[in-house]
């Protein structure tokens, strides 16, 4: 199976691009929601929890992991990568959002002058300026923490209008910084939710960037590249959702982010 992981529900809306680019694979989804959020917590416990994680997915069979978290892919993942893999599981991988994200904006761009909207913690790791500059040191990236999008959208209050408001004051905090923007990346998974609401708001001649899509795709190329990956990855378009909190309320929430109705299983990892 294909794992994606994430620390709580915002991975939904990049596991439901990839369903719908690469429907055939087996999905299995785990939310480590007893323990979110992740952003406040120090690299080290970050780097635990994500490690924990990939480890139980490995265990249930999944030879390909996505972290569909932006915080553990900026704060966990090449650890991962170069540390636990070749020790434990070499010829399985883990990848995550925030390179190919990059490579997409990187691509985009025409002024070199890129928004970011993001959680406070992702915008302080510098993650995105650090691989930005590895792919092309003319590119600015001009960042914007929103910390108040990720608590309304899991409270179901994406329709309150005080949250039309207080996005476009974050627009309005980004494109003070510079005006000649020209490309935005919602560099959080839960921002989808508001899309439309980012879109009414964004002058027009610039693009705005969701990070399902753009995993999705670059998924999809990975996959063509690694055909020694892929064989092993299982096709009968099975989903299942896991969750390591009240799995009634997962679901419910669940919904918002995903488009469609599941049913969660509960788990638990163990404690560091």
């Amino acid at each position: 199976m294909i794992g994606v992981f994430d620390s709580g529900f915002g991975g939904l809306t990049v596991l439901k691009s990839i369903v719908q680019e690469l429907p055939e694979y087996d999905y299995l989804y785990l939310g480590d929601n007893a323990r979110v959020p992740y952003g406040g917590r120090s690299e080290r416990i970050v780097y635990g929890f994500t490690r924990q994680a990939v480890d139980f997915l490995f265990k249930q069979g999944c030879h390909l992991i996505v972290i569909a978290c932006n915080t553990a892919s900026a704060r966990a993942l090449r650890r991962i990568q170069q540390e636990y893999l070749p020790k434990t599981h070499p010829e399985r991988r883990v990848l995550g959002i925030v390179r190919p994200s990059v490579e997409e904006v990187a691509e985009g761009t025409t002024s070199n002058r890129v928004g970011l909207l993001a959680t406070e913690m992702v915008v302080a790791s510098g993650a995105y300026i650090r691989e930005i500059n590895k792919l092309n040191l003319s590119i600015d990236i001009f960042q914007q923490a929103c910390p108040l999008l990720v608590p309304i959208i899991e409270a179901g209050e994406q329709d309150w209008e005080g949250t039309e408001m207080i996005v476009k004051r974050y627009l309005r905090e980004l494109f003070d910084q510079n005006e000649g923007i020209d490309t935005l990346l919602l560099a959080c998974t839960h921002y989808p939710i508001l899309y439309q609401i980012f879109e009414r708001h964004t002058p027009s001649n610039v693009t705005i960037l969701e990070q399902g899509p753009i995993v999705a795709k670059k998924l999809k190329d990975y996959l063509l590249r690694h055909p020694e990956i892929e064989r092993r990855l299982t096709k009968s378009a099975t989903r299942v959702f896991l969750t390591t909190d009240i799995s009634e309320r997962f679901d419910r929430i669940a919904r918002i982010f995903y488009g469609e109705s599941i049913q969660s299983k509960l788990v638990s990892l163990e404690p560091l």
